[in-house]
């Protein structure tokens, strides 16, 4: 077993596989069913599906196609999008789904971590955490759905919800997302400090040196999306994983 999960997180926007840039301009990328089945053939060990327009139009989510997506899965499937409820998440956990992720219900109302937790364990809940740089550099906590910063300190909303009961974050760096221009490191070492549960840092990978370096500083995991579905400078779409091996000997001699 790897000492460090890579994870690819595959965004679902109507139904098709989609990836954006910096939370903007989703491009049509091609079925996730098909995906999910390249993906079982690289002996992915994990994988995030994440459909960003289900909570932006109020809708629960897809039950039917995520009941596809964990019937085609080899590896176990982290879903986010559209998670409000206890019965929500209950369905999708009936589907085959092995974690919820949530983004906006916490935002919302960050009891409803301790209550996924209290049913379902905390091993089965992570939840999504967006930030991103402003105009001059400073980072803020932002809400992916509304499209705005918040006002509470991003650093405060970690502890927040670490202490409500998260069992895993999902750290996105929004203004690096679709960029392939390497991970935001401060970002990643300063809310490290904070937590003592996984974090997941996503946003900007491009390479397995960048990957390394997420860790390095402090992420326990790395996932990432344009990493695993583009290829060459124009940016075809050619979906990859590295090998076994690799990722092993990427993590060789770490304490």
């Amino acid at each position: 077993m790897l000492k460090h999960r890579v994870i690819p997180t595959l965004l679902l926007d109507e139904g098709g596989l989609v990836k954006t840039k910096k939370f903007a301009n989703p491009s049509y990328v091609g079925d996730p069913i098909n995906a999910i089945r390249i993906f079982n053939d690289k002996e992915v060990d994990e994988l995030v599906v994440l459909d960003i327009s289900a909570s932006k139009e109020g809708r629960e989510p897809d039950y039917r196609l995520i009941e596809e997506f964990a019937s085609e899965c080899f590896m176990p499937l982290t879903y986010g999008g559209g998670v409000k409820t206890i019965e929500h998440a209950a369905r999708l956990f009936d589907l085959g789904v092995e974690k919820v992720c949530i983004h906006s219900a916490a935002l919302a109302d960050v009891s409803l971590i301790s209550a996924f937790s209290s049913r379902f364990g905390s091993q089965s809940v992570a939840v999504s955490v967006d930030v991103r740089r402003n105009f001059f550099g400073t980072l803020r906590l932002y809400d992916s759905v509304k499209r705005q910063n918040c006002s509470e300190h991003w650093l405060d909303y970690l502890s927040r919800i670490q202490s409500a009961g998260a069992g895993e974050i999902l750290l996105n760096a929004v203004h690096k997302d679709g960029t392939l221009s390497g991970p935001d490191l401060d970002l990643i070492k300063s809310a490290s400090s904070k937590l003592s549960i996984p974090l997941v840092a996503t946003g900007g990978i491009s390479s397995l040196a960048d990957i390394k370096h997420a860790v390095e500083h402090g992420a326990d995991a790395v996932a990432a999306g344009a990493f695993f579905v583009y290829h060459g400078k124009h940016r075809a779409v050619l979906i990859s994983y590295p090998k076994y091996d690799e990722l092993e000997s990427l993590f060789k001699g770490e304490n």
